[in-house]
């Protein structure tokens, strides 16, 4: 009996991870049929499969330059994110006062607010300090998005590792700063890792904060914004527009891919304090 249900079990999990992952089958599977077969039938497999759709949004969208626009921005954004983020957890969570209390608070509180009600304020800011209209600008400000949650994630986190470590290394002559990137940071390679890939996901996929800040200049624009270029008020390439879906999400899908085990130890190391 309990053999069988776990065999239920199994297909019903099985059944479910299908039911996920059949929108992306058909989106991957669509890229190949010409624009009458997508009207026709959605779901239906190509008769003929044809590059043709990849290889118009390669020539249209100039993809390489779009690629290391995302590729600046994920990777300025993920760097910065990482390396405030981990300092501030593990000093606010080896000091023990109201004070660092409240100011762990005032770190983690914007994440209760949603983006859509200081969207304006902050393209405004961005505008003043000339960080919009810039690849290198949205970078930063993703810092100031993101920094909340990897100091929550990094401050939990530091309690599982024992003070002790931080002793010995001041026995050994180190500095404070010294102890933190010797020691303590290479401990933190789980977390690490997980927020690492929680935010290249984000950052790579994100369409509203480049929306605002980047998409007045064709130079600056992300992969996500220019595959909304293929949807118009009367005329919608579909063909092209999931082809440039496929191209846009591929590379975040096969980070998480390699990396997703990392984010099981992560969360099995972040849940059990010390």
């Amino acid at each position: 009996m309990k053999r069988f249900r776990n065999l239920l079990l199994e297909v019903f999990l099985v059944a479910l991870a299908l039911g996920f992952l059949l929108p992306v089958i058909v989106m991957l599977y669509n890229g190949f049929k010409p624009y009458s077969e997508i009207m026709s039938n959605l779901l239906a497999f190509p008769r003929k499969a044809t590059m043709d759709n990849f290889v118009g949004v390669w020539r249209d969208m100039n993809v390489p330059a779009l690629f290391l626009n995302n590729l600046v921005i994920t990777a300025i954004g993920v760097v910065g994110i990482i390396v405030f983020s981990s300092m501030a957890g593990y000093k606010l969570s080896r000091t023990r006062t109201r004070y660092s209390w409240a100011l762990f608070l005032f770190f983690i509180l914007p994440m209760l607010i949603p983006f859509q009600t200081i969207m304006i304020t902050v393209l405004k800011l961005a505008k003043t300090l000339g960080l919009s209209n810039s690849v290198l600008g949205l970078g930063f400000q993703y810092w100031g998005f993101g920094v909340p949650l990897a100091v929550f994630i990094y401050h939990g986190f530091v309690k599982t590792i024992p003070r002790e470590l931080d002793e010995a290394a001041y026995i050994d002559g180190v500095t404070e700063f010294q102890g933190f990137t010797r020691v303590i940071f290479p401990l933190m390679a789980p977390m690490t890792v997980t927020i690492m890939v929680i935010d290249v996901m984000w950052i790579w996929n994100d369409y509203l904060l480049p929306l605002v800040m980047v998409n007045s200049n064709k130079s600056t624009r992300t992969l996500t914004l220019a595959v909304y270029s293929y949807f118009g008020q009367y005329v919608s390439n579909y063909g092209y527009a999931i082809a440039a879906l496929v191209i846009a999400v591929a590379p975040s899908i096969l980070f998480f891919l390699v990396l997703q085990r990392w984010i099981v130890k992560g969360v099995v190391a972040g849940a059990v304090k010390g």
